[in-house]
């Protein structure tokens, strides 16, 4: 893997978080660590490419090991055979062929050793990016509610002062209306209820009366 790519992955893995934290101070924060995140997202793109590079290389490698293994034994048979039926010539060519391969099979062997290291150590980088970015998922995660708790809480305070205030001038009107009509404040809607039912009432009785006084002053006429 690229001297680069490394650097970047370990900037991901060792300062992921804590510069999520630092950018809460900034004016939007929560899209800061939404790119954070979509950063970390590319590294790991990356790196599974060079992963994916990387294990294709090693089967290919692999196979040629294999490859170069069968025709080692393949010419050792062959020469074989060419030495019983007294073909030096053709044993001589085999042998040559064998020592090629022999001096293949050393570097193969070197370069996959150290494709399965750079496949290891790849491997290990995908699951800590990925668990790196689940780490500041969950951040960001925590960092919505906590705003979403603060706004509620916010609301509720809000909320709490408008009662507040409302009650206040409820007991200052409450104060005023039983001082002026002797009824409880907190009662008025029912005693004005009442207060109107008795002053029909009141009324009924009175045309009852002059109704009555009416009919007297007729009958003493008559």
């Amino acid at each position: 893997m690229a001297d680069s790519l490394k650097t970047r992955v370990g900037r991901v893995i060792a300062g992921g978080v804590h510069a999520l934290l630092d950018k809460i101070e900034d004016l939007n924060p929560q899209a800061a660590m939404e790119q954070a995140i979509r950063e970390a997202d590319g590294v790991i793109g990356e790196v599974r490419h060079e992963l994916g590079t990387v294990s294709a290389n090693r089967h290919l490698a692999q196979q040629q090991h294999a490859k170069l293994n069968r025709s080692h034994e393949d010419l050792r048979d062959q020469i074989a055979q060419a030495l019983a039926a007294s073909r030096e010539d053709l044993a001589r060519a085999a042998v040559s062929r064998q020592i090629d391969i022999e001096a293949q099979i050393p570097v193969l062997e070197t370069t996959l050793a150290d494709l399965a290291r750079q496949e290891q150590e790849l491997q290990s980088f995908t699951a800590a990016l990925l668990a790196k970015k689940r780490e500041m998922q969950e951040v960001l995660a925590d960092f919505g509610k906590s705003r979403a708790a603060t706004a509620s809480a916010a609301q509720q305070v809000g909320q709490s002062n408008v009662e507040q205030r409302l009650g206040k001038v409820t007991d200052a009107f409450d104060k005023i209306y039983q001082r002026q009509t002797g009824l409880n404040g907190t009662q008025s809607a029912a005693n004005l209820e009442q207060a109107a039912r008795l002053s029909e009432l009141e009324s009924m009785v009175r045309d009852h009366k002059i109704a009555e006084r009416l009919a007297q002053i007729k009958a003493g006429q008559a």
